[in-house]
């Protein structure tokens, strides 16, 4: 179960604790870490059970009548419950009430009747006012959410109007002890849009990057540090792509600015440290922005420090900018594959990804590295070369204790698997054998057929591994259906 699901069932089980007739909690009805989606469901909750089974007028009656023989007044529901009741004129006089939850005025502000949705902008409107930066901090989420209602546009229209002239959050009292030494002082207050940008729910983050470089007073007032960074912490791969794309792009327009000139100290080590962010991010999109402008920062020799980065993307960037530098990515490839002690899987995969037939030798060499991944690697790589496969070789690469190398043996034999040797197969089809030997060799004798493969499911029909298990019953049962279809002269022309 997903986040959004999580929060949903708690607004659902909050909704069924009101109905029942739990009382209220004292402070907030759903805790401060619920998300949009909790309140969403709140609401869709009361209003599918609604506080009365009976019509307003009955219910009520029938609630005097059972009340007034125990002297006992008549109970009034919750706010919050006739915030989201079902009929419009309890929902329009609830909105009247002292301090109704802000999250349920979002959501009446998008409600389908007007006069539920007039006095819930007006007062959503004043909250605004009042208090601008807790409001958008709290309550954009929800915003963002009731957006794609019919008439969810004008609140965000409100709040967009506002988060462009970014409030600031106010700032956080630093607590002084006596005992101690005097604190230090308190650090200046961050802005909305910045909170926003850290949010924990992803479409906030989304549109707070978009709104904030769409912007052109909010967006000039981040350095091009400060774009790296965001974009460096972003771990969200479509956001960190947009702040990659304006950090490159505010590197080109600093480049334009000082005319290529190298006087000014401060901005080059600026411009330096957001290559460097860039290229320490853990995502593959961002480093390669990293070494993309590496070229412009006046810094290619560096490209060839990252031809072996474990992501293909970074390192076809990392063979560009190292071509730019007059040198021969694949040269440097085969330096890196040529010591086993310093070889690694992803300068293998660099070297296959140059494409040269003469590295075949190579590779083949690299079937016995004394490194799982490497091996792998090497085989992945004669695959991707179109060397014609070394069927011993790749046999003995089933039996490999590195899953990795086992699976791509399995792959590489796929083109011959129906002139291999059938009784090997099967021997790796038994309970004593690892279990991704008796994967690979399963898939190939699949792709024999006829009864080396009923053998081969018959036998693992009982594996303690649930997929493999699945899958050899299933073939099992294709098989009898298919013998029986035979038998009987089912569908024979």
């Amino acid at each position: 179960m997903d986040a959004r699901s999580r929060e949903a069932g708690q607004g659902r089980a909050a909704a069924l604790a009101l109905l029942r007739g739990a009382a209220p909690p004292a402070g907030r009805l759903l805790p401060s870490s619920a998300g949009p989606d909790a309140w969403i469901a709140f609401d869709e909750e009361i209003r599918r059970h609604g506080p009365d089974p009976l019509p307003e007028a009955a219910a009520a009656t029938f609630r005097t009548r059972l009340f007034a023989p125990l002297g006992r007044r008549l109970p009034e529901p919750p706010v919050e419950v006739l915030l989201c009741h079902p009929d419009g004129r309890v929902r329009e006089a609830a909105l009247g009430t002292p301090q109704p939850p802000p999250e349920l005025v979002v959501i009446r502000c998008a409600d389908w009747a007007a006069a539920v949705r007039e006095p819930a902008r007006r007062l959503l409107d004043r909250t605004l006012a009042d208090a601008p930066a807790a409001t958008l901090v709290a309550l954009t989420p929800l915003v963002l959410r009731l957006a794609r209602r019919d008439q969810g546009a004008w609140a965000l229209a409100l709040f967009e109007a506002a988060l462009r002239t970014d409030p600031p959050l106010p700032a956080t009292p630093a607590r002084r002890d006596p005992a101690r030494r005097p604190a230090r002082p308190a650090e200046p207050p961050r802005t909305v849009l910045a909170r926003l940008c850290d949010s924990a729910d992803l479409p906030t983050r989304r549109y707070a990057t978009r709104l904030t470089l769409d912007t052109p007073v909010l967006r000039d007032r981040l350095t091009v540090r400060d774009l790296a960074r965001l974009a460096a912490a972003e771990r969200d791969p479509a956001n960190a792509a947009v702040w990659a794309d304006a950090t490159l792009g505010a590197l080109a327009a600093a480049r334009r600015d000082d005319g290529g000139d190298r006087g000014d100290d401060e901005a080059e080590a600026e411009r330096g440290q957001a290559v460097d962010l860039l290229i320490g991010s853990p995502l593959p999109t961002v480093r390669a922005a990293g070494v993309t402008a590496l070229r412009r920062a006046g810094r290619t020799a560096e490209g060839v420090s990252h031809l072996a980065d474990r992501s293909p993307l970074v390192r076809a960037c990392a063979r560009w900018l190292t071509a730019q530098d007059g040198g021969d990515p694949h040269d440097h490839y085969r330096r890196l594959t040529s010591d086993p002690s310093e070889c690694s899987p992803h300068a293998v995969a660099g070297l296959a990804e140059s494409g040269r037939a003469e590295d075949v030798p190579l590779l083949q060499g690299l079937l016995d590295h004394p490194s799982g991944a490497v091996r792998a690697a090497a085989v992945a790589g004669l695959r991707r070369l179109g060397a014609d496969p070394d069927r011993s070789a790749l046999l003995a690469l089933l039996d490999d204790p590195s899953p990795a190398a086992a699976r791509e043996a399995g792959l590489s034999l796929r083109p011959v698997a129906e002139v291999l040797d059938t009784a090997h197969l099967l021997s790796r089809c038994t309970p004593k054998q690892p279990l991704h030997t008796r994967r690979a060799a399963f898939r190939l004798l699949l792709i024999q057929g006829g009864t080396a493969a009923r053998q081969a499911a018959e036998s693992l029909s009982s594996d303690w591994e649930p997929a493999l298990r699945h899958a050899a019953r299933r073939y099992a049962a294709f098989h009898a259906t298919g013998e029986r279809t035979k038998r009987r002269g089912w569908l024979r022309r």
